[in-house]
């Protein structure tokens, strides 16, 4: 290296290491503060849960209205988001269900919205994310309910209408599909593997340069991978945590059809979160099978000025036509607004459900 410009680093490099220690100190402050807080919260309230979504969620978006750069915003929600799962670690470890095996999107999502300081519970389906928690073998779990080009998670939206379950977190994550294969080649491959999604949200791509691969649905794109890894005749669509994970390589990067092809994740557990002055209300209800019911199923939100940002339908299958109505809206429903809109709603309804109400991403 040119002297000159060693002459110029090793002084820049110097108070890096001297910030570095400094930083390390103030973590180790913050930790044990932490575990002061959580000392606090057992005298008074021992039966409360580990996690407060509520206070997480402050807690980022404080520092991000102090930030002045040059780190981006997102990044410092990523760096005070893996802070906080250390801290709520040295407490008590969360465990979070989600899909897997391991390298799934949902292990991601699980990850970026709790970070890395959890013990996560791979389960083989979404019900058995939802049994997982509802008998407390997990804190909270992670399960995909929207895609940006595919729609709703059907499963998903059956459950959380019947499962005593709140929403206590959303985790939008952008889905970046690959072709995988153990060899990094097709040859001696006959079929692709994946969730009925991502078959989906890769079929244009497929048609088009490998209509001769059968397709076949699995459990999730990491089980997908994990059968290609041991059969070379498989390829499976999956993303690079199922690449890595399953010692795969990639025939093909970025195959989905949309290149802003996006899923939405919800976090469920058992105790409702409180709210933050900027959260979603997720509910369901069904409305009488006659004309203008819709129409008045939307009228409160209106006249509280409450905003919807989600309208999903499903069939009630009772056989007579009838739907369930997933509605997003923004507020928590705590708020004034909120809480009159649902109180009105709640008269003139079939069926009527809060979901949960959680700060919004």
């Amino acid at each position: 290296m040119d002297e000159r410009l060693l002459a110029q680093l090793e002084p820049l490099r110097d108070r890096i290491d001297e910030l570095d220690e400094r930083i390390l100190e103030l973590l180790n402050q913050r930790a044990q503060a932490a575990l002061e807080v959580g000392q606090a919260k057992q005298r008074f309230d021992a039966s409360g849960p580990i996690l407060k979504p509520e206070r997480e969620s402050l807690v980022i978006r404080r520092l991000q209205a102090l930030n002045r750069g040059p780190v981006p915003e997102a990044a410092v929600a990523a760096i005070w988001g893996q802070i906080i799962s250390t801290c709520r670690g040295l407490e008590s470890t969360l465990t979070v269900a989600y899909l897997g095996p391991q390298g799934s999107f949902s292990e991601q999502a699980a990850h970026e919205h709790f970070g890395h300081f959890i013990t996560g519970l791979r389960c083989e389906s979404f019900d058995e994310v939802f049994r997982s928690v509802e008998a407390g073998q997990a804190d909270v779990g992670m399960i995909p309910v929207e895609n940006s080009s595919e729609g709703a998670v059907n499963r998903s939206l059956d459950l959380l209408l019947h499962s005593s379950l709140k929403v206590l977190g959303e985790r939008t994550i952008r889905i970046h599909h690959n072709l995988l294969t153990s060899t990094g080649g097709l040859e001696g491959v006959t079929k692709v593997l994946g969730h009925p999604q991502a078959l989906a949200q890769c079929q244009s791509w497929l048609s088009r340069n490998h209509p001769e691969l059968e397709r076949l649905p699995v459990a999730s794109n990491a089980q997908a991978a994990r059968m290609a890894s041991d059969d070379a005749s498989c390829a499976a669509i999956a993303g690079d945590a199922a690449a890595a994970a399953w010692g795969l390589s990639a025939v093909v990067s970025g195959i989905q059809d949309d290149p802003q092809n996006q899923t939405r994740f919800v976090a469920v557990g058992a105790f409702d979160a409180g709210p933050t002055g900027d959260d979603k209300t997720s509910l369901v209800v069904a409305v009488p099978n006659r004309a203008g019911a819709v129409y008045e199923m939307l009228a409160p939100l209106s006249r509280h000025g409450v905003s919807m940002t989600r309208l999903e339908s499903r069939p009630a299958r009772t056989g007579q036509w009838e739907y369930y109505f997933y509605v997003d809206v923004l507020g928590h429903r705590a708020d004034e607004p909120v809480a009159r809109a649902l109180a009105e709603l709640r008269q003139q309804v079939a069926f009527f459900k809060v979901l949960g109400s959680y700060p919004k991403q």
